[in-house]
């Protein structure tokens, strides 16, 4: 059961604000780092909503109330003076502010509760490959990956009662959503086809362990087809923006994800690096033009093969290259990701077409399942880092790692014996610029969603994202529900990029690649100009972050 908090008392709405004064605790002038904690975890409490009967209350007068609370915890963190605590500490404190913002953000901005249909989105299939889900999310949520099956009957007895939470949920979104924003309520009716296909892939995974938990399935994908229903119907009328506009944009990348560019600025360098992978894939394939094309994966046993050998490749790349230091549970985080063959006469998706062309392209990518392998096995050992930071602003940090990881394992040599493989790098860098362009233009307002998609799948070589594909709409519709995560790859690679040129100047002759990866690392999965602070003991972007609020 969640914590309740006295706001809660149903009073008349004129004691309101005394109320939430009230139940806020005294805001006490404090230097102790023990009382960021102790406020980091009244602060995570609090950003849940309140549950009643398992829903979680996501009303127009619990919302307002909780923003109405918000400001004492601000006031209670600013309290809180870090001047003189270690680096370290002192980057905790902005992480707590952080999150305080983007709860600030969603309550003046985003409102995903009242705008966003696909907020109500409870079931998630997979695990991410990110410390946290990608976009917003509500609470409640369902992850079906952490269940074991076949379910034990208390994991049956307990996924039956989450399940049957979702229909009230449903019937309070239909109160809930009021604002008008068109392609949010468009591009909605994906993420509900989803849950259903999720639901009836569940069912028919657990039949005959419960017959609690087949009725409230059932349930779900009633109640879940019904809304599906209702938003067609409704989204007909919608015509408003769905963008958050140029200048929440940049406050919210430089107050939340402390990503030191404005909108201008990323729609600037957005525009360079898609040039730039462009030409030199260019320049790459005329150097390769007497090669034979690399051929695609034809068959479950070349799939399995050359799967798993790519992942030794890699693996033993970073060890003999002395890129970072080599756990024992690195090699099986990434064997555990390798996934299966599917047959296709055509196109399989966008990553897909990298991947079976050239299977150690995306195990550079996925070093991701190495750091999650990393903060299961090596947490960090403060508890605000042990955790994922809310609001994805890990993202520029986790997906710029993943995404760096690609072109400077290539120019580390890993692909010198197979030049056709470096076509790849840069097909990657010029998908993963183009769409971040859509998903900028969309937030300034001055693209829809179908001319975003368009624009990624026409600047995408080789026609490998189809503008009728999957795969191009599911990342516009997660780059519009949530501002720089379009961007993050290449933002987060870009400012990797730069600390690394920053360190090497600062340690000369010291510095070795190793060095900086284990360093870099061990700070853990938080925006890299906080890193960059610790590492290097320079806080002047941060600085100059504040002194733009």
């Amino acid at each position: 059961m969640l914590p309740s908090r006295c706001s809660r008392i149903s009073i008349g709405l004129a004691a309101v604000a005394l109320l939430a004064a009230a139940c806020t605790p005294a805001e006490v002038p404090s230097t102790s780092y023990d009382d960021l904690v102790t406020l980091f975890e009244e602060w995570r409490a609090f950003e849940q909503p309140e549950f009643v009967d398992g829903v979680p209350d996501y009303s127009a007068q619990a919302m307002a109330a909780q923003h109405r609370e918000l400001a004492g915890y601000q006031r209670r963190l600013a309290a809180i003076d870090p001047t003189g605590w270690p680096v370290a500490q002192q980057v905790d404190h902005h992480l707590v502010a952080a999150e305080m913002n983007g709860l600030d953000f969603d309550h003046r901005v985003r409102r995903p509760w009242a705008r966003n249909p696909a907020f109500y989105t409870m079931i998630f299939a997979a695990q991410s490959d990110v410390p946290a889900h990608e976009g917003p999310v509500i609470h409640g949520w369902i992850d079906l990956w952490t269940y074991d099956y076949p379910l034990s009957q208390e994991d049956a007895a307990q996924l039956s009662e989450r399940i049957g939470s979702i229909p009230p949920l449903l019937d309070q979104a239909r109160r809930n959503l009021v604002d008008d924003a068109a392609d949010l309520w468009t591009m909605a009716g994906r993420s509900m086809e989803g849950q259903v296909r999720d639901l009836e892939a569940l069912a028919t995974r657990v039949a005959g362990t419960s017959t609690e938990l087949e009725a409230a399935i059932r349930g779900a994908v009633e109640s879940t087809d019904e809304f599906h229903a209702w938003l067609e119907s409704a989204a007909t009328s919608k015509s408003g923006p769905s963008g958050v506009g140029k200048e929440n944009y940049t406050w919210y990348a430089q107050n939340v994800h402390l990503v030191p560019y404005t909108w201008e600025e990323q729609v600037t360098i957005m525009r360079r690096e898609l040039a730039r992978a462009h030409a030199v894939l260019r320049l790459e394939e005329n150097r390769n033009r007497r090669l034979p094309q690399l051929s695609r994966v034809g068959s479950a046993r070349e799939y399995d093969r050359r799967f798993n050998a790519a992942v030794g490749e890699f693996v033993t790349f970073l060890e003999e290259e002395e890129i970072v230091s080599m756990r024992d549970y690195m090699d099986a985080a990434l064997r555990a990701r390798i996934g299966r063959f599917t047959e296709s006469d055509g196109l399989r998706g966008f990553f897909s077409e990298v991947s079976y062309r050239d299977p150690v392209s995306m195990r550079t990518h996925g070093y991701h399942w190495i750091e999650l392998a990393m903060m299961e096995n090596e947490p960090h050992e403060s508890p605000i880092r042990r955790v994922p930071s809310l609001y994805n602003i890990f993202d520029a940090r986790s997906e710029g790692l993943a995404t760096g990881m690609e072109e400077m394992m290539m120019h580390a040599g890993l692909f010198d014996d197979r030049p056709r493989a470096r076509e790849l790098i840069y097909i990657l860098l010029a998908q993963r610029a183009a769409r971040a362009l859509g998903g900028l233009m969309m937030h300034a307002n001055e693209w829809s969603m179908a001319e975003a998609v368009q624009f990624a799948s026409e600047w995408t070589p080789r026609g490998w994202l189809p503008e009728d594909g999957n795969t191009v709409w599911g990342e516009q519709h997660l780059y519009l529900q949530q501002p720089g995560y379009g961007t993050s790859y290449i933002i987060g690679k870009i400012e990797i990029e730069q600390l690394m040129a920053e360190r090497a100047l600062q340690l000369g002759d010291d510095f070795t690649l190793k060095g900086f990866m284990d360093e870099f690392v061990s700070v853990g999965v938080i925006p890299v100009s906080l890193v960059r602070w610790e590492l290097t003991g320079r806080d002047d972007v941060i600085n100059r972050m504040a002194a733009a609020r």
